[in-house]
């Protein structure tokens, strides 16, 4: 698979349309729906039921933008009451919000891993013969 994308199959049920983005998403969030929305609809991998972990991928890719932002703004290290430097309390949330959307866009098909191994298990696995059932 060397130098070649592997190719998606669209799945049935897969929405050819997508909503816009949802109203109640933060600007950062919304900007990611548009930027991985158009690839989703072409390949059609996705259903009616995946659009809330769409939104979830989205709104944790905004709050990674939202805390680096304000890591950038108010600096790394912080000072409590008692003169002491911390780490900004953003780190934490950027942290999780980071994990948060690494699992969230292999769910989705997003990652060039999750894509290859969309590819490679192109069979039908729902045959349960073999487990003498």
């Amino acid at each position: 698979m060397r130098g070649r994308k592997p190719e998606l199959k669209a799945i049935e049920g897969g929405l050819s349309r997508l909503p816009p983005a949802p109203s109640w998403l933060p600007t950062e969030a919304k900007a990611e729906w548009r930027r991985v929305v158009p690839g989703l609809r072409q390949r059609k991998t996705l259903t009616r039921e995946d659009l809330p972990m769409l939104e979830a991928y989205c709104l944790a890719s905004g709050t990674v933008r939202r805390m680096q932002a304000t890591i950038a703004t108010e600096g790394d290290m912080v000072t409590n009451d008692k003169g002491d430097q911390k780490r900004h309390p953003a780190f934490q949330t950027l942290f999780q919000a980071l994990t948060e959307t690494r699992r969230l866009a292999a769910e989705l098909g997003l990652t060039p891993a999750s894509r290859c191994k969309a590819a490679a298990t192109g069979t039908d696995d729902d045959d349960l013969s073999d487990l003498d059932l």
